[in-house]
């Protein structure tokens, strides 16, 4: 059961204060919609007061007005500010978290790594990589590392949120641990593999901080949008001011509408409700995923994520555990089981592997093969090789190996032996059931198979096929014979599967899936995995992978859940929905504005506009400076939104459209007629017009 960590607390006078540090011209230049609206607050400001200075009104409205409005665009600025301030400190508040991590302590630098009481006491900060420490019980890990010898449990809830401790041994997946976490037991000799200042909680600390993401490029194209259509408003309502000039002096009546009720027009029907949450809405889509345990690199990663429609996912550590287990022998004709049992344990003495030390605890527990069954000083133990693919030990008078069926018939053909045809059923019925057959031969005899079972780890299956109903179609990519594969592909549920994969294999899969026009991610722990994961548009690294893979995603799962992906997948795309359900309201909002004010602010010009004040408002005032307010307004009443996300639903791109169309369109048309009318009783209640 996962706990996570105790939740960041927003800090409101940190954003308020935020707010006003953004109003600076470099900052406001940044965001083109709220730059008009900056520009408008200081033009008003500066007209406000001009008619004060010299008792003089621009305009057929008085001077109360004119500072209203002046009030209320910079009240406009700062409500966008604080938007982005909140989402902002969420992750600058989690950042500070994550630097409470990295203790100053002290490490035992070993000057030979096999004497462990031969060390020097040196700052955790004087770390290089590659030196190599020794940490013990009750100690903390004083940097990114590599086991390289022992075993013992580690507390690593501080990163991770996992309450339970996690095994951190040598020679296998688990040999990666994190500087900040603590030994609980036992002892283990550490490779440093980050230099002080690169280490992953440095890298989590810069991910975090969500002011320094950059835009993506759906959020660009809609911050262009967004800047044409400002452009268009403002040039139609540059326009009006001379248009306005020459019908009153045509007519000999009414009065022109003043600079005032131009700029506060403009405000009005420009898109700000959108302008000023784009930048929330991004940051807060990385917070929340940062909620749910994971790192992203950036926004793009997260916008990505809500887009992808294929996902690769590595067999061992990702479908299974990592480790597979021997789980039982299968003799050859002729060949007893206690024969199988005792050669398979010679061969595995040397094999540090979790599967070597499985055999031999196999032998040992269940067939009672001694200890002393093997006289080391008369043995050359043969290491594997990924060219033989075999590993095993050398007597005075034996040569017994084990390794993959096909890499040991090869070897048993070339000894002028025959590979008999019960062992390769043997071996076809292990990989058709999921397993993994690796073949004993002592000299040109094959002796058997044995038996290593692939474990498919819980919920795996449910929840891909809830990937497959979102649209997103699973390929297990693995090492392993295609008839393994086969199993554990139909065990765990996933679309399709590669199977013997190399490197070059994934990375060529990858790239014919994208020059087919779909958007990949990929679930990694491995250092094989790194091209692959480099190659995806989503890379999600598992946090218990080498440093390679880590470096090569741009995302890190820091609960090693491959199943995570569901997770990050409905927040990309409740991203994309925030983003376009608020864009929709928007618009729509901005369209109403435009039917309520426009006779407002014409009725000085035109007095027979007053015929289509159908919300039967005060007067053109009160009207203009209700708009005003609620354009205002409106901002802060949609930051919740902005930052928790419109609710995720499976549904199809028409039905996602006609949901925003309902909701977001409609409500985005009725919400300004109603808050508008609301604000003018209010101000006509309170006597302010």
């Amino acid at each position: 059961m996962t706990t996570k960590a105790t939740p960041v607390h927003l800090n409101m006078a940190a954003a308020i204060a935020g707010a006003f540090r953004k109003l600076t011209l470099k900052n406001q230049l940044r965001n083109p919609v709220m730059f008009v609206v900056y520009v408008g607050a200081i033009v008003t400001t500066l007209l406000y007061g001009y008619e004060r200075a010299t008792h003089q009104l621009l305009g057929s409205e008085p001077a109360w007005f004119t500072l209203w409005v002046a009030l209320w665009l910079w009240f406009t600025v700062l409500f966008a500010n604080f938007a982005e301030s909140v989402a902002e400190g969420r992750g600058k508040a989690q950042a500070e978290s994550l630097r409470a991590l990295r203790k100053e302590v002290n490490a035992k630098k070993l000057r030979s790594p096999s004497k462990h009481d031969n060390f020097e006491i040196v700052s955790a900060s004087s770390l290089r990589k590659d030196d190599i420490v020794f940490v013990s019980i009750g100690e903390f890990i004083p940097g990114d590392g590599q086991v390289i010898d022992g075993i013992a449990s580690v507390d690593e809830s501080a990163i991770t949120g996992e309450s339970a401790p996690v095994i951190r041994e040598s020679g296998g997946d688990s040999d990666a641990v994190t500087g900040g976490t603590r030994v609980l037991s036992d002892w283990l000799v550490i490779r440093i593999t980050a230099n002080a200042g690169e280490t992953f909680i440095d890298r989590m600390v810069a991910l975090v901080e969500g002011a320094k993401r950059q835009k993506t490029p759906n959020e660009i194209a809609l911050s262009i949008l967004l800047a044409a259509l400002t452009l268009i408003f403002l040039l139609a309502v540059a326009t009006l001011l001379p248009f306005s000039i020459f019908s009153t002096e045509q007519a000999h009546a009414g009065t022109p509408v003043s600079i005032t009720v131009l700029i506060a027009l403009l405000v009005c029907l420009a898109p700000t409700t959108i302008g000023g949450l784009l930048s929330a809405i991004g940051i807060a889509g990385m917070n929340r995923l940062l909620a749910a345990n994971v790192i992203a690199s950036s926004g793009r990663a997260v916008e990505a994520a809500g887009d992808v429609n294929a996902l690769l996912l590595d067999k061992t550590g990702t479908i299974t555990h990592g480790n597979r287990q021997a789980e039982e022998f299968y003799p050859a004709g002729g060949v007893t089981i206690g024969q199988l049992a005792e050669a398979a344990l010679l061969s595995s003495l040397a094999d540090q592997t979790p599967e070597g030390k499985s055999i031999v605890a196999l032998a040992r527990r269940k067939y009672g093969i001694p200890e002393n069954s093997a006289n080391p000083e008369c043995s050359e133990f043969i290491a594997f090789s990924a060219e033989t693919r075999c590993s095993g030990v050398k007597t005075n008078s034996r040569q017994i190996l084990k390794g993959a069926p096909d890499a040991i018939e090869k070897n048993i053909q070339m000894l002028g032996g025959k590979f008999p045809d019960d062992v390769r059923r043997k071996v076809e019925d292990v990989a058709r059931g999921g397993g993994t057959p690796l073949v004993v031969a002592d000299g040109v005899q094959v002796l058997g198979v044995v038996y290593l079972k692939d474990i498919v780890k819980a919920g795996i299956k449910e929840r891909l096929a809830d990937l497959r109903r979102m649209g997103i179609k699973s390929i297990m990519i693995t090492g392993d014979n295609p008839l393994t594969a086969a199993a554990i592909a139909a065990e765990a549920g996933v679309d399709d599967y590669l199977a013997q994969a190399t490197p070059e294999a994934k990375l060529k899969l990858i790239r014919k899936m994208q020059t087919g026009g779909e958007l990949v991610a990929m679930v990694g722990d491995g250092t094989n995995d790194a091209p692959a994961l480099a190659q995806s548009d989503v890379a999600v690294v598992m946090n218990s992978g080498t440093q390679a893979a880590k470096e090569a995603g741009n995302m890190i799962d820091l609960d090693s859940d491959p199943t995570k992906l569901i997770e990050i997948v409905e927040i990309g795309k409740q991203l994309l929905m925030t983003r376009g359900s608020l864009t929709t309201f928007s618009i729509a909002n901005d369209l109403a504005k435009y039917f309520a004010i426009i006779p407002a602010a014409f009725a000085s010009t035109y007095p027979e506009l007053g015929a289509l004040n159908v919300m039967r408002l005060t007067s053109p005032i009160s009207g203009m400076l209700a708009a005003v307010i609620f354009n205002a307004i409106i901002i802060v009443v949609l930051i919740p939104l902005a930052l928790k996300g419109v609710k995720y639903r499976p549904v199809g791109a028409a039905a996602l459209l006609r949901r925003n169309l309902l909701i977001y369109g409609l409500g985005g048309v009725v919400v300004p007629f109603a808050g508008i009318k609301v604000i003018d009783m209010l101000l006509t209640l309170v006597g302010a017009v």
